[in-house]
């Protein structure tokens, strides 16, 4: 069974992942930065009712990013 690849912003609340890359170079930096390093798990923690902002749980606390940055990290369902 092959593994699914999905965009961060596509994770249902409570769904978690591993980090794979980025699809965007220039924000790779930016996003390591915050934790969310290849390989890292990382975990769907709450939607904002309008959908945007989200909040994921990375590397040990909660981060907050808008649906257009996580559309840039590619991550795998476990």
């Amino acid at each position: 069974m092959s593994k699914e690849i999905l965009t961060l912003d596509k994770l249902k609340l409570g769904e978690a992942a591993i980090v794979i890359s980025f699809n965007d170079e220039e924000n790779a930096l930016k996003f390591m930065e915050m934790g969310c390093t290849p390989g890292q798990k990382i975990k769907m923690e709450s939607i904002a009712p309008l959908g945007d902002p989200i909040a994921v749980i990375v590397s040990g606390y909660k981060l907050s990013m808008r649906k257009t940055e996580a559309a840039l990290i590619n991550v795998e369902r476990i």
